[in-house]
């Protein structure tokens, strides 16, 4: 049995007892089991399932994003925006569900037609992390059932009451048709569900959002049976800020993308590059904005700011501003814990650390932004890539050939490139995801869909001749 804890009071709310491997093993064989069923339904009619998931989500999203406040942490609003992208997405998916298909090609031989046949992985399974305890499930989800794919999800045991919830959301929609609930199964569990996930062969493709550390663990499980990933993990994001930036644009930018969700994003602003002709002017401004955010218990409507997830994440946070003393830095804004119950830190601001400092290039899960000196392009792109993560990267700055250098091949090497908006905030419209130590995978819109399914090139002879290759004739 695991106790949840509201991180605004470190109160505990409810007991979940979690799954062990044999409630696994059955959990695995009746989504295997309900698979069948879904399978056979055609894409549309899957569609149309999601579509009512999707209505679901929006009757409940007030109540599911007060949850998600006080379970994981966040303000109320942005919990509420988090069920929104699983509702945006299920929308998404709903239009997916009529245009899935490949190309028919071709044929070099007469009498022949060329096909691309795509069909469903089977079951996905999907470990989520705390931060974002509905959207990233949402992604997987709402994307994969459409493809004709059961879903099997592990969701963080630290808001382990969200993942019931939703859960119990999508089996009432999946059994009010009369299909098995099943088709969206979950098991709350901690490293040992995870690591059963990843070794076990009937899991098609396993989708992990988490820390790059496990990331790479997990990886390597599935690897070794050749199974499929889907990675997304840490980020090291930058911003950089040009001289000829607008900063009424650059203030709320910095400020929105390191303080949001009280630094606990993935896209997260960790470095902020500032040209020097502009850095005093920015910091000082920067400072000013920091002073004016609102801190408070998350599900009140006027808090713009919250607590860390956990006691253990106010210990990275210290840890972390110390380290960044110790190499240089000097702490301008915040830096202490805030003295009320839950786990609230003060937002951060750390200057006069190099670029290359071992603190800088290491993510701390926590709203600390390190401010960093530039005086030229080159110097600042290669400064932006030299971390081990590329998750999400944006500059700030009116130049055309600037912008179309950084997303160019000598320009930033992220996964997300942006202009003019912060690092964080993405659209489910486009390809989520980053390359290198964030894992390379990729979610949500775009064309991500093919990764949930199989492709077999498939080759149909309808005359009567056999064209042989090497004109290879029998008598």
């Amino acid at each position: 049995v695991v106790t949840t804890y509201c991180p605004a009071n470190n109160e505990p709310i409810a007991s979940v007892r979690q799954g062990n491997l044999e409630d696994y093993e059955e959990t695995v064989k009746k989504a295997k089991e309900a698979w069948k069923v879904w399978a056979d339904i055609p894409a549309p009619k899957r569609g149309e399932i999601v579509r009512q998931i999707g209505d679901a989500l929006r009757q409940k999203i007030k109540v599911l994003g007060s949850l998600v406040s006080l379970e994981m942490g966040k303000i109320f609003v942005e919990g509420v925006g988090e069920v929104q992208e699983y509702v945006d997405v299920c929308d998404h998916a709903v239009g997916l569900s009529r245009m899935i298909g490949g190309p028919i090609l071709p044929s070099e031989r007469p009498g022949h037609a060329l096909i691309e046949q795509w069909n469903p992985v089977g079951l996905v399974g999907v470990i989520t992390a705390f931060n974002f305890p509905v959207a990233v499930y949402g992604w997987n989800s709402a994307i994969a059932m459409v493809c004709g794919n059961a879903c099997l999800w592990k969701g963080a045991p630290t808001t382990s009451l969200v993942s019931v919830a939703v859960t119990k959301i999508i089996a009432k929609v999946l059994e009010d048709n009369k299909l098995p609930g099943a088709i969206c199964s979950l098991v709350c569990g901690g490293a040992d569900i995870g690591t059963a996930m990843a070794r076990d062969e009937r899991m098609d493709l396993l989708s992990f959002t988490g820390s790059t550390k496990v990331g790479k663990q997990v990886a390597i499980m599935v690897q070794e049976r050749f199974g499929r990933s889907l990675l997304e993990l840490g980020g090291n994001n930058a911003i950089i800020v040009f001289e000829d930036a607008d900063l009424n644009l650059v203030i709320p930018s910095a400020l929105f993308a390191a303080v949001g969700t009280a630094g606990q994003r993935c896209t997260t602003a960790r470095r902020l590059f500032l040209h020097e002709s502009i850095h005093d002017e920015v910091i000082a401004k920067l400072a000013k904005a920091y002073a004016q955010v609102r801190i408070g218990d998350p599900w009140d409507t006027d808090t713009l700011y919250g607590p860390l997830h956990t006691k253990e994440a106010v210990k990275m946070f210290l840890d972390a501003v110390e380290q960044a003393k110790q190499q240089g830095g000097s702490v301008v804004y915040g830096g202490k814990v805030i003295n009320r119950p839950g786990n609230y830190v003060e937002p951060t601001i750390v200057t006069g650390l190099p670029h290359n400092a071992p603190i800088v290039h290491t993510e701390t899960f926590a709203p600390i932004l390190y401010v960093l000196k530039f005086k030229e392009e080159e110097e600042v792109f290669a400064w932006n890539n030299e971390v081990k993560q590329g998750l999400s990267s944006s500059i700030f700055t009116k130049d055309l050939g600037r912008i179309f250098r950084w997303l160019g091949p000598k320009g930033s090497d992220c996964g997300i490139v942006n202009v003019n908006i912060p690092t964080n905030g993405a659209e489910i419209g486009g390809a989520f995801g980053g390359e290198k130590h964030t894992g390379g995978g990729r979610e949500s819109g775009s064309d991500s869909w093919k990764l949930y399914m199989r492709r077999s090139t498939c080759t149909i002879n309808y005359s009567k001749e056999l064209p042989l290759a090497q004109g290879i004739k029998f008598q």
